[in-house]
């Protein structure tokens, strides 16, 4: 019970039975071991359209089904506690070019969700949303109450699973947590040597695509844009390390107040421009990393730094490995690993 509050939960002195949506993808997986290594009776359901089921913890109970579907394992005699929910399709420039995608499974899929833990009995709930719902921010750092002006289906259909989540705490008594993502990035090294990273593919994040480069897989990397108004002309982002991320998902699970429903950034409140990113990677690597500039995206934010003020007050949560350096080590680490049997990273 190391992350969870004295008061919770509510049924039992110990340890609780968790439903994690999406365990098998990168985020899911990390929290879920987590909570494993916690002690906690971790269930997971993933489709593994993006996942993979290398990725979950042994010791939790996989079922490979669909969020549309969670009402099957999520019943009233399941003697769930809690639900975090992961299971999302992410990437914005897909969901430009295939909305359906994203509203049939983001928003569709949770709201089978919520209904199936309403029904349950289920009430607490952790959900993982994102900085896509701020769009192009008019002030940094962005706070939880700047506007929400999402410029893709991607963030629209996470902003529409936090409204949903708001109505269900006030009509329902729903505890519920949404916890907005900047950047992640790094990888879980476990003491046993293990580690748990990136897989997405195709890879649409910068630093694990820099780290393909540097080890030959990709030829060169592709900027968006140098004559931003930002110290170096190239994109500011705010990078924060997934297993620092993972941390507040248990935090938020013992904070949780029934009828409400939080939100909270999460971020290191320092921006890194793209060619700083570059750079570590070359750094960490020790390998060449050729760059080849292109024109600015259509959509992208010149820079995208959070206020994680609240999420240190409320949750006592503090980000413990906030350098760049790090995280591209640790997600370095894990990309060696992968390579005497496959060179994609994990999701």
């Amino acid at each position: 019970m190391e992350y969870l509050s004295a008061s919770w939960p509510p049924r039992r002195d110990a340890n609780v039975k968790l439903l994690v949506t999406g365990g098998a993808g990168f985020i899911g997986s990390v929290v879920t071991r987590l909570l494993v290594d916690a002690g906690h009776e971790v269930v997971v359901l993933d489709d593994l359209r993006t996942g993979h089921r290398v990725a979950i913890a042994p010791e939790a109970t996989f079922v490979e089904a669909s969020v549309h579907d969670a009402g099957a394992v999520l019943t009233p005699d399941a003697g769930f506690d809690a639900v975090l929910h992961f299971a999302a399709l992410i990437a914005a420039g897909e969901s430009v070019a295939h909305p359906e995608w994203y509203w049939h499974n983001n928003v569709v899929g949770s709201l089978a969700l919520i209904d199936a833990a309403r029904v349950a009995g289920v009430r607490r709930f952790v959900f993982s949303s994102t900085a896509a719902v701020y769009g192009n921010p008019a002030e940094m750092p962005i706070t939880e109450t700047a506007p929400k002006a999402p410029t893709n289906p991607y963030g629209a259909t996470k902003l529409a699973v936090d409204l949903a989540l708001t109505g269900e705490a006030g009509a329902h008594g729903l505890a519920a947590v949404s916890l907005r993502y900047f950047n992640v990035a790094g990888a879980y090294l476990r003491p046993d040597g293990t580690a748990l990273g990136e897989r997405h593919d195709p890879e649409t994040h910068l630093i694990p695509i820099a780290l393909e480069v540097a080890t030959g897989r990709r030829e060169k990397l592709q900027l968006f844009g140098d004559d931003y108004p930002t110290p170096d002309g190239t994109c500011v982002r705010d990078y924060i390390h997934v297993e620092d991320l993972a941390r507040a998902h248990l935090l938020a699970l013992g904070t949780a107040t029934a009828g409400q429903h939080a939100i909270y950034n999460l971020g290191n409140g320092n921006g890194f421009s793209n060619r700083e990113v570059v750079d570590v990677v070359r750094a960490v690597t020790g390998h060449p990393v050729p760059v080849e500039m292109s024109p600015r995206r259509s959509g992208d934010p010149a820079a995208l730094v959070a206020s994680a003020d609240r999420a240190h007050e409320d949750l006592g949560w503090r980000p413990t490995k906030p350098a760049l350096a790090q995280m591209v080590g640790d997600a370095w680490a894990f990309r060696q690993q992968q390579r005497p049997t496959t060179n994609v990273g994990a999701a």
